[in-house]
């Protein structure tokens, strides 16, 4: 074998071995199997926090009446059904940055905002005491664009400003979406939306 022909068999031993490496993780994952199941929400259900895949509403909603938002905190994803079933929509979202500032169970949407004002709650202030009283809408709102008020005081899904925020834990209890995300969800959602966050 000829000096140029071995350096071309080890460029594509090396090649191969490469293109090997690269798809190994890929491999890896698919041969674990699913990482999310659907089914009750009684049940213990194991979810990836990657994951970012559309669900069916039967699971976790009895009826679509007024319209259905499902949060998973975990998955950092909002998925909404229209009444009728023909609208579904998926979105990114950031979620509460503790535990201890994350509320789970079934609300609905009580109140519709466009261009929404912000206060800090007691808490917030205590927590960040250099916080303004008040901000007005505009650019600095941390509501973004638009705001779903839930039944739950000082819970809301909200746009933001801050894109960084979204498909992280950033927030102090509300569940942020891109603004042109809350202006179509808002678009689709009304009163009396129902709300589930697992």
């Amino acid at each position: 074998m000829s000096r140029s022909d071995r350096a071309r068999l080890s460029r594509r031993v090396l090649l191969a071995g490469a293109a090997g490496m690269l798809a190994a993780p890929a491999l890896a994952q698919a041969t674990r199997g699913t990482t999310e199941f659907e089914g009750s929400i009684d049940q213990g259900t194991r979810r990836n926090i990657s994951s970012f895949r559309t669900l069916d509403w039967r699971p976790y909603f009895d009826t679509t009446r007024n319209g259905a938002i499902l949060v998973d905190i975990t998955s950092r994803t909002l998925h909404f059904w229209s009444e009728d079933q023909r609208t579904y929509r998926l979105y990114p979202t950031s979620v509460p940055m503790s535990e201890d500032l994350t509320r789970r169970g079934r609300t609905e949407v009580v109140q519709m905002v466009e261009g929404p004002s912000w206060r800090p709650t007691p808490a917030m202030r205590e927590r960040n005491p250099e916080w303004p009283e008040f901000v007005p809408p505009g650019p600095d709102n941390p509501l973004g664009t638009h705001a779903l008020y839930l039944e739950w005081t000082y819970y809301r899904i909200h746009g933001t400003h801050d894109t960084r925020k979204i498909g992280r834990r950033y927030s102090n209890g509300c569940v942020g979406l891109y603004n042109e995300h809350i202006a179509d969800l808002f678009a689709l959602a009304r009163i009396g939306t129902q709300v589930l966050l697992i």
